[in-house]
């Protein structure tokens, strides 16, 4: 079947799976205003529908033997040459043994017109479909869950994110933890005090120079504990692109004695005390 190669300036996600209705909660929120407001399309494919049977049997069992059901790679063919094509595009299929889904990949994801994902359940899919229809296997994270629908809901919505006029603020995306090789800062909102817990008297003084020094302070601090793969990542990375305050930050971080010092006059950069 030849399928029109469809130029668009929207992205097209398209979703094969067993459950379609999973999908209806895409049509919410932040992911919900790409596709109701600015064009962005999220369709879904039910397998079932291209079995050929009554029935609808799109699996068998595994040669070898063992638990569970394969998803056919005949089928899945099938339902892959269905879909039109919007070049460029990626077709994914979600599962525990793959890389996880990062920031970097995200951004990258975003930059296509089309995304087929492909949601499987059981034991997965044959082998052969895997190298021969698929571009890229992903995770997303070192845990299993039932199929791929809540993979691709996550990775659909952080997509979507990406995407240009999707959010209302375009620095809101920016700000994200990873955006910068670094976790977010905290955040804080009214009441003033919680619980006898003041918010940072920092953020209440209106000095917008002194409050970004003090968010991109915490946000390495945050880094460095919770992350030290990113922290580490960071210092070799992003480090020399920062201010001379800057520094003094990420200093102060590596540094915790100098945690309350003012940078010193003539300070050299993260590579000198003095």
């Amino acid at each position: 079947m030849n399928l029109p190669r469809l130029a668009r300036p929207q992205m097209r996600f398209d979703v094969l799976t067993l459950f379609p209705e999973y999908f209806d909660v895409a049509h919410l929120g932040v992911s919900g205003r790409a596709f109701r407001e600015l064009g962005h399309q999220l369709n879904t494919h039910n397998l079932r529908a291209f079995a050929g049977t009554p029935r609808g049997h799109v699996d068998d069992s595994p040669f070898g033997g063992g638990p569970g059901m394969v998803l056919r790679p005949d089928i899945l063919k099938k339902a892959i040459e269905n879909i039109p094509i919007a070049e460029p595009r990626k077709i994914i299929h979600f599962s525990p043994t793959a890389p996880p889904l990062t920031h970097g990949r995200v951004l990258e994801l975003a930059a296509l017109n089309q995304i087929v994902m492909v949601c499987t359940r059981y034991e997965g899919v044959d082998q052969r479909a895997i190298e021969l229809l698929v571009d890229e296997e992903l995770s997303v994270g070192e845990a299993v869950v039932s199929g791929g629908e809540l993979p691709a809901m996550f990775a659909i919505d952080a997509v979507c994110r990406w995407l240009p006029h999707v959010l209302g603020n375009s620095e809101s995306a920016k700000q994200d933890s990873f955006a910068g090789g670094l976790l977010d800062h905290p955040h804080y909102t009214r009441p003033e005090v919680f619980e006898g817990i003041a918010v940072p008297e920092v953020l209440k003084n209106g000095n917008h120079a002194a409050i970004a020094l003090w968010r991109l302070r915490e946000s390495m601090s945050r880094t460095k504990k919770l992350r030290p793969d990113l922290w580490d990542i960071f210092l070799s990375e992003r480090l020399k692109e920062l201010t001379r305050p800057e520094q003094w930050a990420a200093w102060q971080v590596e540094h915790p004695d100098d945690w309350g010092a003012e940078k010193p006059k003539g300070w050299r950069g993260f590579g000198s005390r003095k």
